[in-house]
C-alpha cells in the first residue's frame, strides 16, 4: 500500500516579507542536521482517512498547537520513496518557543538493548522564504514554491492576468 502524508504549511507576513514555519525532526539521526533537514509539520495517515484533518492533526501532534484559517490546498508531492505528500497553507502565527512535540521510542545506540524516547520535533522556526528554500528537505521544496508563486498572483490581483 502506498504511504501518504500531510501536513500545514503555515505562512506570515513580517514587514513586507514571507516568512514560513517549518520544524526541526527530533532523534539522533537528525541531531547535527540542519540545511536540507527541515520540514513543514506532516505525517502519516490511513486510507479513507480524511488527509486534511490528518494535515491539522499531525501539526497538533508535532507542536500542540491548533491551527485555524482558510486551507488551500497545494498540488501533492511523490516523494522518491514513493510517498504521496499532501499540504495546505494557512496564514497564521505559532510561538516557536512554546512548542509541545509528541515522542517516539526507538532502540539508541542500535544495538545496545537501550530504548530511549525522543519528540518528533525537537525546535520549530520562522524563516524568510530564501532561507527556507534552503532549510527545507528538497523533497518539499515545491510547496515552499507553491506558496510563493500563490502569494505574488494574490498581491497583483486579479487584474495582473489581463491585457
Amino acid at each position: 500500500m502506498l504511504k501518504q502524508s500531510a501536513g500545514l504549511l503555515l505562512h506570515r507576513e513580517v514587514s513586507g516579507r514571507t516568512e514560513v514555519f517549518l520544524v526541526h525532526p527530533g532523534g539522533p539521526f537528525w541531531a547535527k542536521k540542519d540545511e536540507g533537514a527541515w520540514s513543514i509539520p506532516k505525517g502519516e495517515f490511513e486510507e479513507g482517512e480524511d488527509p486534511l484533518e490528518a494535515a491539522k492533526r499531525e501539526f497538533r501532534e508535532e507542536t500542540g498547537v491548533v491551527v485555524t484559517g482558510k486551507f488551500q490546498p497545494l498540488a501533492p508531492l511523490k516523494q522518491r520513496s514513493g510517498k504521496i505528500v499532501y499540504a495546505w497553507m494557512v496564514q497564521g502565527d505559532v510561538d516557536p518557543a512554546s512548542l509541545k512535540s509528541n515522542t517516539f521510542s526507538i532502540e539508541w545506540p542500535r544495538a545496545s538493548g537501550r530504548v530511549q524516547e525522543f519528540p518528533e520535533v525537537d525546535r520549530g522556526e520562522w524563516f524568510h522564504l530564501a532561507l527556507a528554500k534552503r532549510k527545507i528537505l528538497p523533497g518539499q521544496l515545491p510547496f515552499l514554491n507553491q506558496l510563493e508563486t500563490r502569494l505574488a498572483s494574490a498581491k497583483a490581483g486579479p487584474a495582473a492576468g489581463r491585457k
